[in-house]
């Protein structure tokens, strides 16, 4: 298929500065088993090709899912047409933007690949998992639940580019709800935040199975405990919620394209401006932050990005101080700073910007022991559940499924709706102690929105738990 596709392209090649053609096809399977009951099994493909054209120094889109010769030579003469259009009107010079001819290949690390598995495995595990979320009658909602995604990916170019990229995406995710009078808690694994590239070998490195009466368990011990205390404490966050922290208030903000005005009109500005790159302190001296697609099974690795930019690994944040932005080549060659292989697209019928990918809080010396003993009176605050965050990312709330007090360096009673409040620009400065390697968790998400048409992607995440100093938390009494 590949090579007949190619055969096509070099057929329809226009007169051009440079064209491109990715292809992706993409199968989707979601199975679950709620409250003992199999749910309906989803299923979804689709295939088709983004046809990109620079010429003049404009920039044209157009995607088919006629894959024929006749339907992709259509899609390079409307793509030619909108380049030939927005060449007085673009934001940049599009022919100054210098793309690679990527040669290569990547595939995700599967041992077990999920279409090898049978489905009445697969529905054995889950009814058994759920059947161990059902702990007690006051458990009144239960789900265990299985997002298989794989994708298949061509890039090709006019000047001799060739890639081929294979995906295998795990998203599963375990809920328990308990109810008791007028009180309702609810407790997930890792806020389904579980997701890896991998194979049905990945369930058993996340103990998905043996989790489930855990995770019953804590739903059940948030009924009957108090509410968060309010006031200013030590924040120790476990890495299920540094994720969430990390995406928001580091991630979102060093997008170039947003910190250039792409973004205004849907996901917002930032409060990062361009001069900052080199010089703004963004946190501690504590705080080192990579952007890494090569870290083996995360969930946003990649070989080369969806402009060919090969794969690589930077320091974006290194001893507090901001290095550099979230910017792929195109956003590079229109701010004039160096940035990371970041832009992907959603979708074949969607074109690429700059995302997120792998952004990952690197881990320090201190044992999870020695951070609880630096903290006379604060709270440990794990798994996410809710957020909120200003347009330009910088004043935030987030709130957690389960807080524990910490009181003379131990942890003490179990509150509930915990939650705090900050200041991105301000809150990675008050960072005192990050945990060493053995704390660390390698999360994901595959519900990160951005751009117009929406595109939502998979990005990943991996911290250890790290405590801050002097932020404002609160809980959920009146």
């Amino acid at each position: 298929m590949h090579n007949e596709l190619e055969g096509r392209f070099r057929e329809v090649l226009p007169a051009a500065d440079f064209c491109s053609l990715r292809y992706l096809e993409q199968d989707d399977e979601v199975i679950g088993v709620r409250q003992g009951v199999v749910q309906p099994v989803t299923t979804g493909h689709e295939a088709g090709a983004m046809i990109t054209v620079v010429r003049r120094g404009g920039l044209g889109y157009a995607a088919t899912s006629d894959l024929s010769t006749s339907g992709l030579r259509r899609a390079v003469e409307q793509a030619a047409d909108w380049a030939d259009r927005t060449a007085s009107r673009a934001v940049t010079d599009f022919s100054r933007v210098p793309y690679p001819a990527p040669r290569g290949s990547y595939a995700s690390p599967v041992e077990r690949a999920f279409a090898d598995v049978p489905l009445r495995e697969k529905l054995d595990l889950l009814r058994e998992t759920c059947d161990a979320l059902q702990i007690d009658e006051r458990i009144v909602d239960s789900s265990a639940t299985l997002w298989v995604t794989t994708v298949r990916s061509l890039y090709l170019t006019s000047h001799g580019g060739r890639v081929e990229q294979q995906y295998a995406y795990l998203a599963p995710m375990l809920q328990a709800v308990a109810n008791q009078g007028t009180e309702t808690q609810s407790r997930t694994l890792f806020g389904r935040a579980a997701c890896e590239q991998g194979g049905f070998e990945l369930l058993g490195r996340l103990a998905f199975a043996e989790s489930a009466t855990g995770v019953a368990e804590e739903a059940i011990a948030l009924l009957s405990a108090p509410n968060c205390p309010t006031g200013t404490f030590d924040l120790l966050l476990a890495p299920d919620q540094m994720i969430l922290q990390i995406h928001e208030s580091i991630g979102h903000p060093i997008e170039l394209d947003r910190i250039l005005g792409d973004e205004r009109n849907y996901a917002g500005t930032s409060f990062v401006t361009l001069d900052m790159f080199g010089s703004y302190q963004y946190g501690s001296p504590l705080l080192n932050v990579t952007y890494d697609p090569t870290v083996y099974g995360e969930l946003a690795s990649f070989g080369f990005d969806d402009e060919g930019t090969a794969a690589e690994r930077a320091f974006v944040i290194q001893d507090g101080l901001l290095l550099r932005p979230l910017g792929g080549i195109t956003s590079q060659t229109r701010a004039g700073l160096a940035g990371v292989a970041c832009t992907r697209a959603a979708s074949w019928n969607r074109p690429p910007v700059d995302r997120i990918g792998n952004l990952n809080l690197e881990p320090g010396d201190a044992t999870f022991g020695s951070l609880l003993q630096r903290v006379e009176r604060g709270v440990y605050m794990s798994t996410n559940c809710s957020w909120s965050i200003d347009d330009s990312r910088n004043k935030f709330q987030f709130g957690c499924e389960q807080g524990r007090l910490i009181e003379d360096g131990r942890l003490t009673r179990v509150v509930k709706n915990p939650n705090y409040r900050g200041i991105s620009a301000t809150f990675w400065r008050s960072l005192v102690g990050v945990g060493d390697r053995e704390t660390v968790e390698t999360l994901g998400s595959p519900w990160c929105g951005k751009a117009e048409p929406n595109q939502v992607i998979r990005v990943g995440h991996a911290s250890p738990a790290c405590l801050f100093t002097g932020v404002e938390v609160f809980g959920g009494a009146g």
